[in-house]
């Protein structure tokens, strides 16, 4: 039996969430892909609400250029957004992607705007 891509990944994403979670103080940056865009969420999950969002298609992030510019755009806007909202760590959930290319630099992006992972 072999797998579809979506479901490879959906094994490793269970897999990966079984040890990282999001807390209070430290909450879980949070990666989605799609073909077209990349989105990052903050999530707090003992309460089990997304603190803060943003993606490659809100009109506040300049998102111009290749995939992997619009990702490391996307990382220093979450990542300007959390320290406004008191936030300076997180752990980094890849969501079942490997770490690289598009999901490496928006881990890039958000370490250079001054997240701590």
């Amino acid at each position: 039996m072999s797998l579809t891509k979506v479901e490879r990944r959906q094994r490793i994403k269970l897999r990966i969430r079984k040890t990282v979670t999001g807390t209070t103080t430290m909450p879980r940056l949070s990666v989605f892909r799609s073909n077209k865009e990349i989105y990052a969420q903050i999530i707090d999950d003992t309460k089990g609400v997304t603190l803060l969002a943003t993606s490659s298609r809100d009109k506040d992030v300049n998102a111009k250029g290749t995939a992997i510019e619009k990702a490391e755009q996307v990382g220093k806007a979450i990542a300007e957004k959390a320290v406004k909202a008191g936030i300076e760590k997180v752990t980094f959930d890849r969501g079942g992607y490997l770490y690289h290319g598009r999901v490496k630099s928006l881990a890039d992006g958000a370490r250079a705007a001054g997240l701590k992972f």
